[in-house]
């Protein structure tokens, strides 16, 4: 109503809305509610995350992180009533471009079959790599191996290709951490955990190796959930244009799950 006054007069504008000028002036003047200045505070704290984030984020990860962020208790259902006055959403994201499979070399059964659960330290672990970008479309890999008995990291190895030796360094680190033990290790049908040279590797230590079925990433289901955790609680909040800011903080977060016993919810 405010632009309208420049053209016609706040009576006839009145008389076209239906209220007096009264209680025109009396809106004018009023001071914004306690709720009201709570929902802007809401508002700028949830825009300025999911800007960060590039807009992936849905009502449910915002929530999260606006608690976190604010230190306060927020309702799920009020940032989605939030993000639809706003007149925002999560991007979909594509699908990843599916390439042919190369013939693995061997493979082993889904021995862990979904029993995320060990009764003591270094009797189940599992491992993967995770994809990050950086700069100009640049990408980097994480490898690393989780133990099930308090999913804490046991081992990581940050580099530039998704190969033999990111993986290879990854499982000589964790045995380096916990000398003399033989755990389960359980990945997915890549390619490095399907090869020979790592199956020696295993033999060698005498370990038992475990692998996801084809196609199901919900046989390595606590190693998915970390790599969710470490991008919406580091990678995602932040723009990196060389490998080495990214390393650095992957580092940090990575070496932070070690030393404090992270604990996936």
């Amino acid at each position: 109503m405010h632009q309208e006054e420049a053209l016609f007069s706040v009576q006839l504008l009145c008389e076209i809305a239906g209220i007096s000028r009264l209680s025109y002036y009396k809106w004018l003047n009023r001071k914004p509610s306690s709720h009201e200045q709570e929902n802007a505070e809401l508002t700028h704290v949830m825009m300025s995350i999911y800007e960060k984030v590039e807009r992936t984020f849905g009502y449910r990860q915002l929530t999260v992180h606006m608690r976190r962020q604010m230190g306060k208790t927020i309702n799920q259902k009020r940032v989605y009533r939030l993000m639809k006055i706003q007149g925002i959403q999560s991007v979909i994201r594509r699908k990843k471009k599916r390439y042919p499979r190369s013939t693995p070399q061997q493979v082993a059964e889904n021995v862990l079959n979904s029993k995320f659960t060990a009764d003591a330290p270094n009797e189940k672990w599992v491992t993967d790599v995770t994809e990050f970008k950086y700069g100009n479309g640049q990408k980097a890999y994480l490898s690393a191996i989780l133990d099930l008995h308090d999913k804490s990291i046991v081992s990581y190895v940050f580099g530039r290709s998704n190969n033999k030796p990111l993986v290879f360094q990854t499982l000589k680190r964790a045995l380096q951490e916990a000398p003399g033990s033989k755990p389960m290790l359980h990945s997915d049908r890549g390619f490095q955990y399907t090869s020979l040279d790592f199956k020696k590797l295993l033999d060698d230590n005498e370990m038992t190796q475990s692998m996801s079925r084809v196609g199901r990433c919900i046989d390595n289901g606590p190693m998915e959930s970390f790599w969710g955790t470490l991008k919406c609680e580091k990678y995602y909040l932040h723009t990196y244009h060389t490998f080495e800011e990214l390393e650095k903080d992957i580092q940090a977060y990575s070496t932070f799950t070690i030393t404090n016993d992270y604990k996936q919810n």
